[in-house]
């Protein structure tokens, strides 16, 4: 996992303590696959040797797992436990708090759990370790709240407040990916927030599943479909060498519906996208309303084909808008991650392919147990060169 100089540091380095991941029922999945690239990475690694060493107990195991889970009384309410010691132990509490398909009862109604009910079991578990751990690390991919990251009116800012709670139950780091503000930081200026982007993974898929699909800038043009998911376009136009476009969304600001002004029209602003493969960036997909616009808008222009890369596929009108769109040749692939919960109709369709993290969110996990830098896994850079030539 490690390259060689990494090697070096994290055998100069005392994992902060043993490593443990305590992974909320509705990532439970995904936490097995991590799992088992930590225990590959470990199982190689030099400083196996090292383990009869105090310092390094537990540093090699079967799984690095803990036996928790949130269970339910008839009212609804809940409370948190773990079956296992974390005293000393470096804790990474896992959850997705977008994952809608997971159900619990109550009085005698069964209700689908929200990111309210996930953030509430999150804490119940942190409470549960009972200030035993060394340290607290939540990993929470998709940020809870991150859309209420600003004020513009009298509104609650939900996604501060969130941080500000973990923090003062005694959490040091939080992990996240693609959050739709990373500024909402500034909230716990003093812990640690490391925000990550899947541009490597998203690369690789579209690779894997397109293999026709010409880098260059006649044959290829990276799309934003609105200002904020700019700075991930310019990274992707520029890492490739490929002109970049963007539309940008006119509202009408006297009309809310839905709690949100409604799109009036799409501009867009960029060079000529005729013939061209399109890729669409953005950090996630909610009902997929503007998207698809924007899907629509660029075959209108006569692009070639549209791909989508998407860090979470919500999916909160469900998928028969993009089925009709896929049909109608809108658009040709859609790559989403696996951070999140994605309903088995999804992984069914013959459009969507997944970007895997948990190699990526395992090596993130190692590095931290460490505390040796992860800039270099914040900035793949050199492995989406690599990628590149090998490609080529």
């Amino acid at each position: 996992m490690f390259s060689e100089v990494e090697s070096r540091k994290a055998q100069n380095s005392i994992p902060v303590g043993t490593l443990k991941i305590a992974a909320l029922e509705g990532c439970r999945e995904f936490a097995q696959e991590v799992d088992k690239y930590l225990v590959d990475f470990r199982k190689t690694s030099p400083l196996i040797s090292h383990n009869s060493s105090l310092m390094y107990q537990g540093y090699e195991a079967e799984s690095y797992l803990v036996d928790c889970r949130c269970s339910r009384f008839g009212s609804g309410e809940a409370k948190g436990i773990i079956n296992e010691s974390v005293r000393g132990t470096d804790l990474f509490v896992m959850t997705d708090v977008v994952n809608h398909s997971l159900t619990y009862s109550i009085n005698g109604r069964i209700n689908h759990m929200s990111p309210d009910n996930h953030f509430q079991d999150l804490k119940r578990i942190i409470a549960a370790a009972t200030g035993k751990p060394r340290r607290i690390n939540v990993i929470m991919p998709f940020l809870y709240e991150s859309r209420q990251h600003k004020r513009s009116k009298r509104e609650s800012l939900d996604s501060a407040m969130a941080l500000k709670e973990l923090v003062d139950m005694g959490v040091s780091n939080i992990i996240t990916f693609d959050a739709h503000d990373p500024q909402v930081q500034n909230a716990i200026p003093l812990k640690g927030f490391d925000n990550f982007y899947a541009n490597y993974q998203f690369l690789k898929a579209l690779f894997q599943n397109v293999p026709n699909i010409k880098l260059d800038n006649d044959h290829l043009m990276i799309i934003s479909p609105d200002e904020g998911a700019m700075n991930r376009a310019v990274y992707f136009s520029n890492v490739l060498g490929v002109d970049m476009g963007m539309f940008y969304k006119r509202r009408d600001y006297s009309i809310i519906e839905n709690g949100r002004n409604p799109i009036v029209a799409h501009e867009f602003l960029g060079a000529n996208i005729a013939g061209k493969d399109v890729i669409i960036i953005d950090d996630m997909i909610s009902s997929g309303e503007s998207l698809l616009d924007t899907c629509k808008h660029i075959k209108e222009k006569k692009a070639n084909r549209v791909f989508i890369c998407t860090t979470f596929a919500l999916f909160t009108d469900g998928l028969e808008k993009f089925d009709e769109f896929y049909e109608k040749g809108y658009f040709d692939k859609l790559v989403t991650t696996n951070l999140t919960y994605r309903s088995p109709e999804l992984r069914s369709r013959e459009y969507y392919a997944e970007a895997d993290m948990t190699k990526f969110l395992a090596s993130i996990i190692d590095a931290m147990n460490h505390d040796i830098s992860i800039e270099k896994i914040q900035t793949p850079t050199d492995k989406i060169n690599a990628l590149l030539k090998t490609y080529k």
